[in-house]
């Protein structure tokens, strides 16, 4: 779904950067990579730093100029942290993913990193339809090569759609305690903790609410109730044979 964006880094002087761009383009499903006049390419450092993204190494294409790089392009947007004399059209890495992720995949989009100590040049941000921004601290917007490919990257990959794995909200496979359940519980820990001569009298009130806020955050399921209970019976009894 996102082969019709392709990665352009312009002189690119660590071949260590290269590896790390191809590793986060790998992350997010982006497989084409093109180099602008790269300082050192191939090198040993881009395959180490690319950690098993080989492939998208391998079929890297370099170009003599970022024209040459963007030249079968209908969209191309520059990268750039720096505000410019001239202004361009602005677009976020999330406006870019909303609004070219759906495109037809024969419109090609180039998305052009610079250097990484200057950026791009003018002479080359006149080749671009917008200035590419990623909005970040604006003390200190200066984000490293990888870095910035990375975000972009996973704007695309999430407003593609492809399936993001996740265990928030995953509440296992069995079910929640009941309201009754959880109240059985709570009188049973207060018990247990007056038995062992934790809980005082007066301040019962306060420590259990604590505790009810502790344990309904966590939305226990039944079996990690049962666990808990069994905790505090073997507690109990401890306590009685001493």
């Amino acid at each position: 779904m996102l082969s019709h964006f392709k990665v352009v880094l312009v002189e690119t002087s660590h071949p260590g950067n290269i590896g790390a761009v191809a590793r986060a383009m790998k992350n997010m499903r982006l497989e084409q990579l093109r180099l602008v006049s790269p300082k050192y390419f191939p090198h040993a450092d881009a395959t180490a730093r690319a950690s098993g993204a080989d492939d998208v190494l391998r079929t890297a294409v370099v170009f003599d100029s970022l024209a040459d790089a963007i030249a079968d392009c209908q969209i191309v947007l520059g990268a750039s942290a720096r505000d410019r004399t001239i202004s361009w059209p602005n677009i976020t890495a999330r406006q870019t993913a909303e609004k070219w992720v759906g495109a037809v995949p024969e419109q090609n989009i180039a998305l052009v990193f610079g250097r990484e100590n200057s950026g791009l040049k003018n002479h080359e941000l006149d080749l671009c339809h917008y200035l590419l921004r990623i909005p970040c601290n604006t003390e200190y917007s200066s984000l490293n090569l990888a870095a910035a490919v990375q975000v972009v990257c996973y704007e695309l990959f999430v407003a593609s759609g492809q399936e993001i794995v996740s265990n928030i909200g995953d509440l296992g496979q069995e079910p929640l305690a009941t309201a009754a359940q959880m109240e059985a519980f709570y009188a049973h820990l207060q018990q247990t903790m007056a038995d062992i001569g934790f809980l005082h009298p007066e301040r019962s009130k306060s420590i259990m609410r604590r505790l009810r806020r502790i344990f309904n955050r966590t939305q226990l399921d039944t079996k990690e109730l049962d666990i808990l209970r069994g905790i505090l019976r073997f507690s109990q009894n401890h306590n009685t044979i001493k």
